[in-house]
């Protein structure tokens, strides 16, 4: 019936009832431990959910080094396979999104995370309308992954149906609304029988995710109400915070867009989310009070993409938010098809030179090693070029090199002196293979206050290179852990001198307005109501934003504030 990257998808029946079942089959006869316990994961995961909006989970074996997993077949098939031969009338519309956003909300209740949302996941029976969801194999117990990021470099799920944040290009944790925007991609195509970008470019339609709006649906289709294209726009937002926070709020728009239709066939306007109330403590993770530090940073950026190079300093005290403010940084990356990477400093490996930077390098090397064979290839031709006979200097750093350019001859040993200028050459003129118009580099250095000399020095030589272009250098540091005669001011300044552009952020502890916004935005709270709860926050934190969310976490768990079901508000 289907076949993906890992598993193959079969109907069949029980010999011994003749009970007809959908067999979901490991590809692999032989397969490694890791896709074992991924595959047990789904089964238990499935089978231990339960419910009439889940298919159910039967059996998992291993036939002859086979896995094979024996699930409930009701007689309905994927909706990504009725896209193909009907388009759905609202009548029809309707009924099946309030029955996927009820169940869903059930999932999300069990603290499950499906993360892969879309038409072939969702089972629908034409004839008797019932609806069953799929395929659980990358789904996450809730808070497990509350506490996670995205890794940009391995993307899990279906592409076009994917939230900004689980592409792992912005600074945001997943959790349950990352379903909601997956869902809002599938009501899109399934009302307008268009995806909401149509691209072939996985970066491209990154960016799309990251950054654009969809055309509303209503456009694409004029017979849609503009109401249930504004529901699925919603359920699309960008930011998380701007979705539904909750599949009750969204189920009940739902029902009385149906109510209307069914009563007079339109759906006039009502203001949406009236029953959106979430019992969820969530803290949002869009920055607060930092508009003009995020706009400095990415104008700097955007220079950059047009051929130049330049260092930014962020500043401020631990906790602050300075590793929060870079990652801003990640969707004007995607759009330029530009490369992000970082390293941190160590305070207790200072006697490791270059130690941040080969962090950095190592993850990107891995990007590269990601990529087709074809790129692979050429990034090959483009490093021997660039390295010459010097290739084993940079692999005994980075040995990941090696899996792309192959074995290199030893390098000759050389005085200590004149092979640390030889390795800052090599280090150079290999930062330079990834610092191109088609994709500039944004290399981020956390913590410079504990950098090595060695590394301090090669900042130096990279900044003030003549030829040095589409290079975005930023560094952050605690301003309170350095004075005029540390080395890193020192390096600063002989960097300054050579007329090199250097910017600098200097963050600072977020204001009552600020705290009072983000309370709002926690427990939908009038203003007045939020600001008392802000002045204390304020009182016992100082504005640090780490502290802010560890004292509200703190709050929260001693039930200091709490979710009233009858009054139905925090």
């Amino acid at each position: 019936m289907h076949e993906s990257g890992n598993s193959l998808v079969y109907s069949g029946y029980k010999i011994a009832n003749n009970q007809p079942v959908i067999l979901k089959i490991l590809k692999q006869a032989y397969p490694p431990p890791t896709k074992i316990a991924w595959f047990r994961r789904e089964y238990e995961i499935t089978k231990n959910l339960n419910l009439t909006g889940v298919v159910d989970a039967y059996s998992l074996e291993n036939h002859q080094f086979r896995w094979v997993m024996a699930l409930e077949d009701f007689g309905g098939r994927s909706l990504d396979r009725s896209i193909e031969i009907k388009q759905f009338s609202l009548i029809e519309f309707l009924p099946l999104a309030i029955q996927i956003a009820n169940i869903l909300g059930q999932v999300h209740q069990h603290n499950i995370l499906h993360k892969d949302i879309n038409p072939s996941n969702i089972v629908w029976h034409q004839t008797t309308g019932q609806v069953k969801l799929i395929d659980f194999g990358i789904s996450t117990v809730l808070t497990r992954e509350n506490q996670t990021f995205r890794n940009p470099n391995l993307l899990e799920g279906t592409l076009a149906y994917m939230s900004p944040e689980q592409t792992g290009r912005m600074n945001r944790a997943i959790d349950y609304r990352t379903d909601f925007y997956s869902l809002g991609a599938t009501f899109y195509e399934l009302l307008t029988g268009q995806l909401p970008f149509v691209t072939q470019d996985e970066l491209e339609l990154v960016h799309c995710h990251l950054a654009r709006q969809p055309a509303p649906p209503h456009e694409r289709k004029p017979d849609i109400p503009p109401t249930l294209s504004e529901i699925v726009l919603k359920l699309m937002s960008k930011n998380a915070e701007d979705r539904y926070q909750s599949a009750y709020g969204l189920k009940a728009d739902l029902e009385e867009c149906l109510r209307q239709w069914q009563a007079k066939g339109q759906i006039d306007p009502f203001p949406l989310a009236r029953n959106d109330v979430s019992d969820r403590f969530q803290i949002p993770q869009k920055l607060y009070g930092r508009e003009r530090e995020i706009d400095t940073l990415l104008a700097a950026f955007d220079r950059v993409s047009q051929g130049t190079s330049e260092m930014m300093l962020v500043s401020g005290y631990s906790g602050i938010g300075k590793s929060a403010l870079v990652q801003e940084v990640y969707k004007p990356i995607t759009r330029k098809r530009g490369y992000f990477i970082s390293g941190k400093f160590d305070q207790f490996q200072r006697n490791i030179p270059y130690a941040a930077f080969i962090q950095a390098f190592r993850s990107l090397v891995l990007q590269l090693l990601m990529e087709s064979e074809e790129k692979i290839a050429t990034w090959r031709e483009k490093i021997l070029e660039a390295l010459g006979a010097n290739g084993q200097v940079i692999i005994e750093v980075i040995p990941e090199v090696e899996l792309i350019v192959g074995a290199q001859p030893a390098a000759p040993e050389l005085p200590p002196t004149e092979a640390k200028n030889r390795f800052n050459l090599v280090f150079q003129n290999f930062i330079k293979i990834f610092t191109r118009q088609e994709h500039p580099l944004v290399l981020f250095l956390d913590d410079l206050q504990w950098a090595d000399g060695a590394s301090l020095k090669l900042i130096d030589l990279l900044m003030t290179a003549a030829d040095s272009k589409y290079l975005f250098l930023i560094g952050a540091y605690r301003d309170n852990e350095v004075n005029a005669a540390h080395p890193l001011m020192l390096a600063l300044d002989e960097i300054d001198k050579a007329k090199v552009t250097v910017n600098q952020i200097s963050l600072s502890p977020l204001a009552l307005p600020h705290i009072t916004q983000l309370i709002q935005d926690i427990f939908r709270r009038q203003p007045a109501t939020a600001k008392s709860l802000a002045k204390l926050v304020l009182a016992k934190t100082s504005g640090n934003p780490f502290f802010i969310g560890e004292f509200l976490n703190f709050l929260y768990a001693e039930a200091s504030v709490s979710f009233n079901y009858q009054r139905g508000y925090w």
